[in-house]
C-alpha cells in the first residue's frame, strides 16, 4: 500500500505541479492553445485553481515524507477530486464534453490516492 500510494502520489504531483504552474506564471493568451476555458474565467480564478492545484501536490509529497502532519496528505487529495470534479462541471457546461477524459482518470487517480492515504496515513 505504502508503494502504491508514492507511485499515485508522485505522478499526480508532477501532473499537477506542471499544470498548477503554467496557470500561476503564464498569461490568458499563452494558457488559450492548451487550456481553452480560460477565456470564460476572470483570469485570478484561473491563477487561484493553479495555486490550489500546486499546493495539492506539495501536500501530497511533503507532509508524508517529512512525517509533519501526514493527514494533509489526504486532504490534499481530496482538494484535488474537488479541483477536478469542478474541471469536468466547467467543460460540461461549455458544451465540451467530449473533452473531460483527462479529468475523468485525474479524479479516479485522486480518488485512489485518498483511499491509498487514509491506508498509510
Amino acid at each position: 500500500m505504502v508503494i502504491a500510494y508514492w507511485i499515485v502520489a508522485g505522478l499526480l504531483a508532477l501532473f499537477f505541479l506542471y499544470a498548477g504552474g503554467i496557470k500561476v506564471v503564464q498569461t490568458r493568451e499563452q494558457l488559450r492553445p492548451m487550456m481553452a476555458w480560460v477565456d470564460s474565467l476572470p483570469m485570478g480564478l484561473v491563477r487561484t485553481i493553479g495555486v490550489l492545484e500546486v499546493l495539492g501536490a506539495i501536500g501530497l509529497i511533503l507532509p508524508p515524507l517529512t512525517g509533519i502532519a501526514p493527514w494533509l496528505a489526504f486532504a490534499a487529495a481530496i482538494g484535488l477530486v474537488l479541483v477536478q470534479t469542478g474541471g469536468i462541471i466547467l467543460h460540461v457546461s461549455r458544451g465540451e464534453a467530449k473533452v473531460i477524459g483527462l479529468n475523468i482518470v485525474l479524479v479516479v487517480a485522486a480518488g485512489v490516492a485518498v483511499w491509498l492515504a487514509s491506508a498509510v496515513v
